[in-house]
């Protein structure tokens, strides 16, 4: 499969930089790894002939870990932890100035620490995911940051549980976590290219205000979303560019009941609202005020609030775009866009009753992507595993929730990721997690979603942990030790 040119740039480990450089050429595909779809398009940049300048060649610090996790979002907290509990000398790098990613920035619930049973009759209720994820949201439901595992009471065909979170007491919560883990957190830190030997990766390029340095590592997981870690490092990938974009917007000054009262509800749920039980903390609908054209789907923890409104750019879902998420220049366009919608939707709000005074207390600081880079690992998962509920021989963790009301297993019941769908093909010490895996737009449907991305990042921190602890590749990891692993960390496995 033809690569896509990726701008990267070229180190000699305590020599010289030198000038940025188009990567090319493609490795040999793994045998159980179908193509990603999507064709990718040219690379955004200067256009062919344009003026250039040749950067000096400069010497960088370096320094030194077992692992290096790239992207503190939703799958990249969990992963960093894993690894630091297992005792690796662990570093996290994250371009923004806090962690959490999309929990905090695009999601309007967690989706989903349980199977779907409510819409099967004698299908039973199942926690399965567990470990980390699950020890944060017991932490922040102390902390009184979520609704709580909220059941539908409307809906639920979609879903059987709602859980809400504050969006600022989890970026206070997970960084307490992986400072507490002994994680070296880099926040405002961009990643800036990856220093390769063959198949491997040496280490990766950061550069923040502190100024430019290297991670030199034994062991690398991406889960910066968009594929960056991966791309950098030659990795084979594509861009569907197959959902529509948004930009997600707290509103406050919004009177809750009344809202509800005055919405056509095709989903509802009660839980914990400010401490309160009993209370509305998830809906979605259309107004039936006369002129108020908007369809919402939101959740809150806090009362007066909505936490997440999504204004939707872009097009609609599961079309190719012609732009791509990766373009500069198209996206810039798209943010504003965004920005306008917002102050659109905010104007219809308030001609409902009770929310004439709302207006936005936070939107997030970019684009929310649904998916970015598909990279190609050592195993693609297909629609046809996850509908028919198949466990693997390599199984880390079990997931049970569709975006598109799709059953798993006949309704009801789990589907496996196997530790290969983790693996980046043709480089040897690469693991991704999150929103990076499975080219097939429907299965990503599942694959995509927060609470699967964190069980994600938990195997992928845990693995990248153990080969450097051996050491070895990822793909000479013991499948044994990774279960027993997982295992006393609290994943959930179905028999």
């Amino acid at each position: 499969m033809k690569r896509r040119d990726f701008h990267k740039g070229v180190i000699g480990l305590g020599l010289a930089v030198g000038a940025a450089m188009a990567g090319g050429g493609s490795s040999a595909r793994g045998a159980e790894a179908p193509e990603p779809a999507g064709t990718p398009a040219a690379q955004a940049g200067p256009a062919a002939g344009a003026e250039s300048i040749l950067e000096p060649a400069r010497k960088l610090p370096v320094r030194k870990f077992d692992v290096v996790v790239a992207g503190g979002g939703t799958a990249g907290v969990v992963a960093a932890i894993a690894a630091a509990r297992q005792g690796a000398k662990t570093a996290l790098i994250e371009q923004k100035g806090y962690t959490g990613g999309t929990i905090t920035e695009g999601g309007t619930a967690l989706h989903s620490f349980f199977n779907v049973w409510k819409p099967y009759p004698g299908v039973k209720k199942l926690q399965l995911v567990k470990g980390i994820p699950h020890e944060i949201i017991e932490r922040l439901t102390k902390m009184g940051g979520t609704s709580g595992h909220a059941e539908l009471s409307l809906g639920f065909n979609h879903d059987s549980v709602c859980l809400a979170v504050d969006v600022e007491m989890y970026k206070l919560l997970s960084h307490t976590m992986l400072d507490e883990a002994g994680v070296y957190v880099c926040l405002n830190t961009l990643l800036a290219g990856a220093v390769m030997e063959g198949r491997r990766i040496k280490g990766v390029i950061a550069e923040s205000r502190s100024g430019r340095e290297v991670f030199c590592a034994k062991s690398f997981v991406d889960c910066t979303g968009y594929g960056d870690l991966a791309a950098h490092a030659g990795a084979e990938y594509a861009e569907p560019n197959d959902y529509s974009l948004c930009n997600s917007m707290g509103v406050a000054n919004v009177d809750i009941e009344s809202f509800c009262e005055n919405l056509r509800l095709s989903q509802f749920a009660k839980g914990l609202r400010s401490g309160k039980e009993n209370q509305i903390v998830r809906f979605e609908g259309s107004p039936k005020v006369s002129g108020v054209g908007i369809h919402l789907t939101t959740t809150t923890v806090q009362d007066k609030y909505l936490m997440f409104v999504k204004a939707d750019v872009g097009g609609s879902w599961g079309k190719t775009k012609s732009w791509h998420v990766t373009d500069r220049d198209a996206i810039t366009k798209l943010e504003l866009e965004a920005r306008k919608r917002q102050q659109e939707m905010i104007a219809l709000i308030r001609k409902v009753p009770g929310c004439e005074a709302a207006f936005a207390a936070r939107s997030s600081p970019s684009i929310n992507i649904r998916r970015g880079r598909v990279i190609r690992c050592d195993y693609d998962i297909p629609l046809k595993d996850i509908l028919g509920g198949r466990h693997f021989d390599d199984d880390v963790m079990a997931y049970g929730f569709h975006d598109q009301c799709m059953k798993i297993g006949g309704g009801g019941g789990s589907y496996g990721i196997p530790y290969r769908a983790l693996r980046a093909a043709n480089i040897e010490n690469l693991l991704v997690a999150g929103m990076m895996i499975t080219s097939d737009y429907k299965a990503h449907q599942s694959t995509r979603n927060t609470v699967c991305c964190m069980g994600q990042g938990q195997a992928a921190g845990t693995a990248a942990a153990l080969c450097a602890k051996k050491p070895c590749t990822t793909r000479e990891l013991p499948y044994t030790e990774l279960r027993k692993a997982l295992e006393a960390g609290g994943v959930h496995f179905e028999s």
